[in-house]
């Protein structure tokens, strides 16, 4: 059941035993859901007149294990369709003292809930079809763009055969005209998805390639089009995306491709130090 059919459903089918105040939070939740994601019990309260211990309960009548877990049905809702002013907004309580502590927590948090949530039987699977596909294509636009050139920038010390389609000169449906049966696309987009990520994985599968989705959930849109979808955490500290989760499952990613080819590899990259050393594209060890 969808999140917000689900909380509705709550609200509704507990409606006419909830308190005078009870109704109050919930008639403002179903205007606002919106604002009240992102308030404190406490705040809740006092916008609607009520008491926090009131707002407590009113999360317990409806079956949640406490309010946090109210307001992380909410934040689910409608995270992937927050503005930007919006996030801003989300964030505007946010103490300058703590923003360090607060957001090595959030992506560390990310992490964790990533590690918890992850198929490795599904990795594990993605692995596999990316060694044996005919042609390695990478999709990722905006805040997605850089996960996409890291991917595909070590994917190429790897195979000869990756692409990366990002925004450029050539519209991506151009850069994608070759794709086809036996060759595999990894499409990367986290909220707000990017709905030209979806539109170009709709017309890659309908090409009969395989398609690939890291994203952040199976209820994400990447999901309709995949066939395996790669699950990494983004939740949010502010109107900045939270990409450190979906970047160690692509770090993982690349080292498991890399334990299957370790010999090959070790001989290429001998091969690039060389050329390396050569045109000092690194600092050399004797100047440092």
């Amino acid at each position: 059941m969808e999140p917000k059919q689900d909380l509705i459903n709550r609200i509704n089918s507990s409606y006419k035993k909830m308190s005078k105040g009870q109704k109050l939070i919930a008639e403002y939740i179903l205007n606002n859901y919106d604002k009240a994601a992102f308030m404190t019990a406490s705040k809740l309260g006092i916008k609607v007149g009520v008491s926090e211990s009131t707002v407590v309960r009113f999360a317990n009548l409806l079956l949640y294990d406490g309010y946090p877990r109210l307001q992380k049905a909410l934040q689910e809702l409608i995270r992937n369709k927050l503005t930007t002013v919006q996030r801003i907004e989300m964030s505007s309580d946010l103490n300058q003292s703590i923003v360090l502590r607060t957001v090595l927590k959030a992506d560390m948090n990310n992490i964790r809930l990533t590690i918890d949530e992850i198929d490795n039987d599904v990795f594990d699977e993605i692995v596999n079809e990316i060694f044996h596909a005919k042609q390695v294509y990478v999709l990722g636009l905006r805040s997605s763009a850089p996960l996409a050139q890291f991917l595909g920038y070590y994917l190429n010390f790897i195979f000869d055969n990756v692409r990366i389609v990002t925004s450029g000169v050539s519209d991506i449906f151009e850069q994608l005209m070759r794709i086809g049966e036996g060759d595999l696309l990894i499409g990367i987009s986290f909220p707000r998805y990017s709905s030209r990520t979806i539109e170009a994985m709709s017309f890659v599968k309908e090409k009969k390639a395989k398609v690939i989705a890291i994203t952040d959930s199976l209820h994400s849109p990447l999901s309709i089009s995949a066939d395996r979808c790669l699950i990494a955490r983004s939740d949010m500290a502010s109107f900045v995306d939270s990409l450190v989760a979906p970047l160690s499952i692509i770090n993982a990613l690349i080292v498991a491709i890399g334990l299957r080819k370790k010999d090959e590899i070790s001989n290429y990259f001998s091969e690039l130090e060389k050329i390396w050393d050569e045109y000092n594209v690194y600092i050399s060890k004797d100047k440092v």
